[in-house]
């Protein structure tokens, strides 16, 4: 009896293995609906992604600002659209500056816990973030529901292990807090990971220089 009972609870292990690993959804294209708090001030948002791009776009004051990013990194483009100063700039980072970008990246390293919770109907693991070269430390919470590629808000996060659901990452120097409220299979609109016409390009010293590098 001992015996049986051992097998039957082994294959009811295997089994919610199995289902456990088989649930795991892959995208390769989709929207992630999160909202960013900075500042005090907490904006509702969606990012779109489709392979190894990915853009995200918000408003500031009169200002439509939207961030492309692509080839892991080595593309990134801040178009700024101000219709009333009728101001179209796409502003697009040299390979320069884009090295300069990296030197100010935090260093992230993770250790994960034991401790789990349910955020937005993930299932998610608690991780300790440590920035080695502010000494910030952080909590992340990441799930293993859904595996999407990395993007603008989770760059800095490729080793932590998951997808993060709620962190904490670095825009311009400054912390930003993530709140993930929905990953879909929706097809960015044409034209999401692409400049349109009409845009003066310049490079993002440029941009800062005009007062619309904060984004």
């Amino acid at each position: 009896m001992k015996l049986n009972f051992l097998n039957v609870a082994l294959g009811l292990v295997l089994s919610a293995t199995a289902i456990s690993a088989s649930a795991q959804k892959k995208l390769t294209e989709g929207v992630v609906s999160y909202t960013a708090t900075a500042g005090g001030q907490t904006v509702d948002s969606k990012l779109y992604f489709k392979g190894d791009s990915s853009s995200t776009s918000g408003q500031r004051g009169p200002a439509t600002i939207k961030t492309i990013m692509a080839n892991g990194g080595d593309y990134l483009a801040i178009l700024v659209d101000v219709p009333v100063a009728n101001i179209k700039k796409a502003a697009i980072g040299t390979p320069a500056e884009l090295e300069s970008f990296k030197d100010q990246e935090p260093q992230f390293t993770f250790t994960p816990s034991t401790e789990t919770k349910v955020i937005n109907g993930f299932n998610c693991k608690k991780v300790a973030v440590k920035d080695g070269k502010s000494g910030q430390s952080y909590e992340a919470w990441v799930t293993n529901d859904v595996s999407i590629p990395v993007t603008l808000l989770t760059k800095y996060f490729a080793a932590i292990g998951g997808v993060p659901i709620q962190f904490t990452t670095m825009q311009m120097g400054q912390p930003l807090s993530i709140l993930v409220k929905g990953i879909t299979e929706d097809k960015a609109p044409a034209g999401t990971f692409s400049i349109p016409a009409g845009y003066d390009k310049i490079t993002i010293t440029d941009l800062s220089s005009l007062g619309g590098g904060q984004h």
